[in-house]
């Protein structure tokens, strides 16, 4: 009997170890730069959900609110992701935005229903995008996580391309650079170019470019000889 509850007791405390041994082992490929990306992350996401909502209601340019839609849908996106990597991470998450959010969003509110809250609205964006995507550069050199890692790599197009739409307060409506380049390629597919066409199935404008110069100047050729 007693030997029994002697080989329980062993057993009992060898689990404990294994327990307590991952333990450690888990959080030591969790740094205090990858938990404090993951609740800057979830923060920055309510408080842009937050701002695009007020914009759709409130902005005066349909720039503005088309902006503002496709951040909430976005950053709504990308929050779910952060949130799931919490979770894995066992990283608790803030309630809301930080109070220097909430009050740098009032006081844009405070213009609301006139030109100035575009202005302002823009201006606030700008600024929070550029301080979003120094914080991601940062996860991704110094993070040690690497699930954080891929998170930060995987949300930086989408904050860049936040950033161009609001760059320097001045709105570009969604979609407007690839509407640039679809006209480089449609241009260079009208001249006749079957390798324009090509490029531009395969998204490249600047290739679609190169391909009509380079028809043009076999073309040149052709009639010089």
């Amino acid at each position: 009997m007693h030997r029994t509850r002697t080989s329980a007791a062993l057993t009992l405390t060898a689990i404990c170890g294994v327990t307590l041994a991952a333990a450690p082992a888990f959080a030591a490929g969790t740094s205090t730069q990858d938990t404090s990306f993951v609740r800057a992350a979830h923060q920055g996401n309510l408080a842009e959900i937050a701002a695009g909502k007020d914009a759709e209601n409130h902005a005066t340019t349909e720039c503005v609110r088309q902006v503002a839609a496709k951040f909430v849908t976005d950053h709504t996106k990308l929050d779910k992701d952060v949130r799931a990597l919490a979770g894995k991470l066992n990283v608790s998450l803030p309630s809301g935005p930080s109070a220097e959010q909430r009050q740098s969003l009032a006081a844009v509110q405070g213009k609301a229903g006139t030109s100035a809250y575009d202005t302002a609205w823009l201006k606030l964006q700008s600024a929070a995008h550029t301080k979003t995507l120094a914080m991601i550069d940062q996860e991704i050199s110094s993070g040690s996580n690497s699930a954080a890692v891929a998170a930060a790599k995987a949300a930086r197009p989408v904050v860049k391309m936040h950033l161009s739409m609001v760059s320097g307060g001045t709105c570009h409506t969604p979609g407007a650079s690839t509407a640039v380049h679809a006209g480089v390629a449609t241009r260079a597919a009208d001249s006749g170019s079957s390798m324009g066409v090509a490029a531009l199935g395969a998204g490249g404008g600047l290739t679609a470019v190169v391909a009509a110069w380079y028809l043009r100047s076999r073309r040149r050729a052709t009639a010089g000889r």
